[in-house]
């Protein structure tokens, strides 16, 4: 039922979000204090313009993510306040920033390369790859950097083999993809040079695809555009999104799932003891592992809606703390324990509604892979240094080691 407007309650302070970084995986204390004193809150980021409302709570970020009153696609083109000078996305063309019904038309075009049947055919390669790295890290002896060896180049080669990006090129698209989710001021030029690298280079293997179909990502987009189910500027943009998630994200994330098992002995032990709980364990390093620091795209408000007890007003910026709604005690007692035994809600690590990562399919078989991977080859496996001296990305958005020295 709609709030009484006699009734509605003085909107909470604006607190401003300066989005530090974090020790290891360490939860944000903002948002975990947020999440239990005041889960729909406003706060405002170091760049843009005005304020937004920040939602942490696991059912309201679900409602609003899932609500069509709230619309990527009204955040292109304003200064809203947010976490970095200048988006990482299109805002024109891509998934990022659209609502249905084109946004289902161009998810439906990219869902063709993310089925069952296309990563039976990935996930041999990305075994053999797998084991081509860790055979490196075996030559090269212990220690040995686990992000140096695998981490860093195994999702690179992954989403390289997906798109059908050529093996002699896969370095300049993991450079590329660092420099696009780099944060802070300084930043801005290396990043739009970056996008403009990205988008030449895309724009080049979707004209072979054209003159060469594949079955890779790149002919199913180039056969859509010369289709006209999509233009050619959306084509680029999708490919980019998928090499900047599928590269950079997967890179941090695995290492980050990495570093939890070798921080907590009794799990990894258990996980050689029982290797058919890989993927239930995978799901839950989904979960507990703060996959990004602050908060992703917005939304805007298209009308007055309620969410929580507040009335967020018909043009009013929205943020989702995903991380926080996967720390949220009403779902998951206990939230900071990893649990592989948890029978719990679904976690939101890859959202929720329209946006739902695509990519979520690809994910957990490289998840899967690498910790199995590692596990079967190194059963003895751990942290060649005391875990406080891992170090881990600095004014990044996504979070991960940037080195993870292992011995065995």
């Amino acid at each position: 039922m709609p709030l009484d407007p006699a009734s509605v309650p003085t909107p909470p302070p604006v607190r401003f979000w300066p989005v530090d970084d974090l020790p290891a995986l360490d939860p944000d204390p903002f948002l975990d204090e947020l999440l239990r004193e005041e889960p729909v809150t406003r706060i405002r980021l170091p760049h843009g313009d005005g304020h937004a409302w920040l939602v942490t709570r696991y059912e309201d970020v679900r409602f609003v993510t899932s609500d069509p009153r709230f619309s990527r696609e009204r955040v292109a083109g304003r200064d809203v306040t947010t976490m970095r000078p200048a988006p990482v996305a299109s805002q024109t063309a891509g998934l990022q920033y659209i609502d249905p019904p084109r946004h289902s038309r161009l998810r439906r075009v990219v869902a063709r390369a993310f089925t069952g049947r296309s990563m039976q055919r990935l996930r041999p390669l990305a075994e053999r790859r797998a084991a081509e790295l860790l055979d490196g890290m075996e030559r090269a002896g212990a220690p040995a950097d686990l992000m140096e060896h695998l981490h860093g180049p195994f999702p690179v080669a992954v989403v390289r083999d997906f798109l059908g990006v050529e093996e002699k090129d896969w370095h300049r698209w993991a450079e590329t993809g660092e420099a696009l989710l780099s944060a802070g001021a300084e930043s801005e030029e290396r990043a739009g040079r970056a996008a403009r690298e990205t988008r030449a280079r895309i724009a080049e293997l979707l004209r072979s695809r054209r003159e060469e179909p594949r079955e890779d990502l790149a002919g199913v987009l180039a056969q859509a555009a010369a289709a006209g189910e999509i233009t050619d500027d959306e084509a680029i943009s999708l490919a980019t999104a998928v090499q900047v998630s599928g590269g950079h994200a997967v890179r941090n994330n695995s290492g980050s799932m990495m570093y939890a098992l070798l921080t907590h002995p009794e799990q990894m032990d258990r996980l050689r003891r029982e290797p058919e709980l890989l993927p239930r364990a995978v799901e839950e390093l989904f979960r507990y592992v703060p996959h990004r620091n602050g908060v992703g795209i917005p939304r805007i408000a298209t009308e007055d809606v309620e969410v929580g007890g507040h009335l967020i007003r018909k043009g009013d910026v929205v943020y989702n703390a995903y991380v926080a709604a996967n720390r949220d005690p009403e779902v998951f007692p206990d939230p900071d324990a990893l649990d592989f035994d948890r029978d719990d809600g679904p976690h939101l690590a890859f959202g929720h509604g329209p946006h739902h990562c695509l990519a979520a399919i690809m994910a957990r078989m490289e998840a899967e892979v690498v910790i199995g991977s590692v596990l079967t080859r190194f059963p003895r496996i751990r942290l060649a240094v005391p875990p406080q001296e891992v170090e881990f990305q600095r004014r990044g958005l996504i979070r991960g080691p940037r080195t993870l020295p292992v011995t065995w």
